[in-house]
């Protein structure tokens, strides 16, 4: 069955997701070549130091015993030339591991991000942005390292253990019994090492996320956290998080301790070397050759030491490639639709018996309503009574839990979403501005809008005039998340950018609330100058947006208990004719207005 999702990108490469090993291997098997090659040249590189040490060794029996002139010459000169040739291939070897190391990296930071954008926001609600940053970076990270110098490690043990152990059987094959007892030690040993460490590295990578995830939370709301003094319970809340991490790295440490393999190797050593002065008693082996075989043996005590970064280092990627997976295969509630109804909208809206809640809550029941093409609808009610709720139904945000939802006479879920949300603005009361200038902000729905129309938006908006008084004007950059600009000014900046969309429905959540009186009125002649034969939504409860709607919505605790005009909601809606007069009691110069 198809993954479900709200994004794709033509031509990706497909992945395999049954498990991290199998999307490792995807991934990697992208670039088999180059890690074939540089396998092949690792393998040259330790024949090509086996054969020092064998050259070395004839090298010294021609010291003892000279059988031809400038014999010690010779095999000092093999021995310089096959280590030249070794330190050559290693590096193009490490060269080309490198290059996979970062390819995977950025394809499997590109995958990962990708299916973020694909996710539905029924997915996102339920994240912690910190714990996906560290998926994006540190974790990926990992992988990289997993790679180089993880499997650089791998291919280095398997052969700088078989490739000197082959040569020391053609000096003599006896002597070949004690290290091959050192390799079956050695294989028993790592696989309990695995297995005790593996829960060690899942919980550091886990922990590790949960860590970033206190930290970004606490930075992006440290306003709230100063204005709470709350900063001594958020350090006590890292110190925590950070504790964890740091316990579970040193449960590391202890099981690192107990690396048995340098340990093995410590008595195959000694034990290989009585072997050999046995043997050279016996007169079965020469002084060269035992010279030559020390000195392979010694060739072997690099592998079983860097065993203990190898499976470290696997582990660990192969638990942050756990946690990408996840993510990446999560599922999404809501399909892209590729092939659904495409056209560009009139604007009628029609809820039929709609409702919806999360997890389990009912926020919206049995809601049915109709909205005329170009028709104004002021949305009302107390706070937590389903206007937002409504409005992110439509443009599929979400999708309803029961019955339907239809624009221009067809259901939303038979859209192709991006066709669908294309002709839809929405304006929340609190404004996100990205880190960016203000004429990328003004733009984000539309980048290939010229200056001209950004501008002509902006001065629609009643934001020409302030952001030309800006130091850098319209190439000034703001804040994260708007937070150097007003709430006034980042709410006409978003009026801008729906103004230069030219949405279909227009969708005004609350959006003059943090607007003065003055620029209010402004923005208010804007805003119907914007509605003109384009429907839009308004939730609001200000009386002076309520006046001029077609009809208004009225909304209580998930229900629509009235849908009308404003005299015909006073005279038989008690809801609406409560805050009415609230309204009237509080601003009584409104209402005579």
């Amino acid at each position: 069955m198809e993954q479900k999702s709200e994004f794709r990108v033509e031509n990706q490469r497909e992945y395999r997701h049954q498990n991290a090993i199998q999307w490792l291997y995807s991934h990697c098997s992208v670039q088999r070549w180059l890690l074939l090659f540089s396998a092949s040249f690792h393998f040259v590189s330790v024949v090509a130091y086996s054969l020092s040490m064998i050259y070395f060794g004839r090298a010294v029996g021609e010291v003892i015993q000279p059988t031809r002139a400038g014999g010690v010459l010779h095999f000092a000169a093999l021995v310089l030339l096959v280590l030249l040739l070794g330190g050559l291939c290693t590096l193009f070897a490490e060269i080309m591991l490198e290059t996979v190391a970062q390819r995977l990296g950025r394809d499997a930071r590109k995958e990962l991000y990708i299916s973020l954008l694909a996710k539905s926001q029924t997915f996102h609600d339920g994240q912690k942005v910190g714990d996906i940053m560290a998926r994006a970076t540190e974790d990926i990270s990992q992988l990289i390292i997993m790679v180089n110098p993880g499997f650089l490690f791998v291919v280095e043990i398997s052969l700088g253990l078989v490739i000197p152990i082959i040569s020391i059987a053609t000096i003599a094959p006896q002597l070949s019994l004690v290290p091959i007892i050192f390799v079956g030690l050695y294989l028993i040993s790592g696989r309990w090492f695995l297995n005790m460490l593996l829960p060690v590295s899942q919980g550091q990578r886990s922990s590790y996320g949960q860590m970033t995830a206190v930290l970004e939370e606490a930075i992006d709301g440290i306003e709230v956290v100063k204005a709470s003094n709350r900063e001594d319970g958020e350090r006590i809340k890292l110190r925590h998080a950070a504790k964890i991490y740091r316990d579970l790295f040193a449960k590391q440490g202890r099981i690192e301790a107990f690396y048995l393999p340098m340990f093995f190797y410590a008595i195959t050593l000694g034990l290989a070397f009585f072997h050999g002065v046995r043997l050279l008693e016996l007169g079965t082996l020469q002084f060269a050759e035992l010279v030559a075989f020390m000195g392979l043996m010694a060739l072997i005590r690099f592998p079983a030491f860097e065993g203990i970064f190898a499976f470290t280092f696997l582990l660990m990627g192969y638990a942050s490639a756990e946690r990408i997976l996840k993510v990446i295969v999560a599922k999404a509630d809501l399909d892209e639709n590729i092939a659904g109804y495409r056209a560009n909208l009139t604007g009628e809206i029609i809820f039929d018996q709609v409702s919806f809640g999360f997890e389990g809550h009912a926020t919206l029941k049995n809601v049915s309503f109709r909205v005329a093409p170009g028709e104004t609808v002021a949305i009302v009610g107390q706070t937590g009574s389903g206007k937002t709720t409504l409005t992110e139904l439509i443009n599929r945000t979400y999708d309803v839990d029961q019955g339907r939802i239809l624009i221009d006479g067809v259901d939303v879920r038979d859209w192709n979403l991006n066709s669908l949300r294309s002709q839809i603005s929405k304006i929340e009361q609190d404004v996100f501005l990205f880190r960016r200038t203000v004429e990328e902000n003004v733009a984000l729905g539309t980048p290939e809008a010229s200056q001209a129309k950004i501008q002509q938006a902006a001065s629609a908006a009643q934001a020409h005039d302030f952001i030309l008084g800006f130091s850098d004007g319209y190439a000034t950059e703001v804040g994260s998340r708007g937070v150097t600009l007003s709430g006034g000014q980042r709410q006409r900046i978003a009026l801008a950018r729906a103004f230069l969309t030219d949405p279909r429905i227009l969708i005004l959540d609350d959006s003059t609330s943090a607007i003065d009186s003055q620029t209010e009125d402004e923005i208010q002649r804007a805003i119907r100058n914007a509605q003109k034969d384009r429907t839009t939504l308004l939730i609001t409860h200000r009386l002076s947006q309520i006046r001029w709607a077609d009809h208004i919505l009225v909304m209580e605790d998930g229900e629509l208990i009235g849908d009308g005009t404003h005299e015909s909601l006073m005279q038989h809606c008690a809801v609406y004719r409560r805050i009415f007069m609230r309204y009237e009691v509080e601003m009584p110069e409104m209402i005579q207005s």
